[in-house]
């Protein structure tokens, strides 16, 4: 549409799209809209019973619209207005606990409602690992452009929570966020999560089997 796109980097190291209002609505029209459906629509032509949602529907994901952003520009710290950029705060579980318990299978879109019921922009990582810890899953997957985590060049097959989070420093942006998410998840009662190439043959199956790089307790 035309619009450009602002990525930002926080003192953390995580990387983010910087939301204005504008993004935001584009951001829905297209996460809720046209990637949802082409999803949804995916699964069902392979017989899943899939179901679109984006937060809002139910109040699925609730979300604090973020005042405030700290950035780091030119190796220097500013604040910048927040925009529409949010942190999850709750996720109706009980929700996806009767779809599923149907034989729905939700198509989650990182968009979540805010407190003013705007639209928000929330990390799809994040979310991730905050939907698996509401739903108690057993294991929760990053498919991604690499084969898992890399360390000196070399793809660690298993790591624990613990040890995964003293490797974050030195790891792209966007690694460093599924790993954060990854850590999150498992300290709150996920299984395990694995971190793995969505580029292979059968990308789920692999990830199910532990191909890549599994995280645990």
């Amino acid at each position: 549409l035309g619009k450009e796109q602002i990525f930002v980097m926080s003192p953390e190291g995580f990387k983010s799209r910087y939301t204005d209002r504008e993004t935001a609505d584009i951001y829905a029209m297209v996460m809720a809209g046209k990637i949802n459906t082409m999803i949804v629509g995916t699964l069902q032509s392979f017989g899943i019973n899939a179901i679109g949602l984006s937060g809002f529907d139910g109040g699925l994901l609730r979300a604090e619209r973020k005042k405030r952003l700290v950035i780091v520009e030119g190796g220097k710290k500013r604040a910048i207005e927040g925009g529409y950029t949010g942190k999850i705060t709750s996720v109706e579980s009980g929700l996806l606990d009767t779809l599923m318990g149907r034989g729905f299978t939700p198509v989650i879109s990182p968009l979540a409602m805010g407190t003013e019921y705007e639209p928000l922009n929330v990390d799809g990582d994040r979310t991730t690992g905050a939907v698996a810890k509401a739903v108690k899953a057993d294991l929760m997957v990053f498919l991604t452009d690499v084969a898992g985590v890399l360390i000196g060049g070399k793809v660690v097959p298993k790591i624990s929570a613990v040890d995964a989070g003293e490797a974050i420093e030195g790891i792209g942006p966007g690694m460093s966020t599924k790993i954060h998410a990854a850590i999150d998840a498992v300290r709150g009662g996920v299984g395990r999560a694995v971190i793995a190439s969505g580029f292979t043959e059968k990308p789920l199956s692999d990830a199910i089997d532990g191909r890549g790089t599994v995280i645990s307790l």
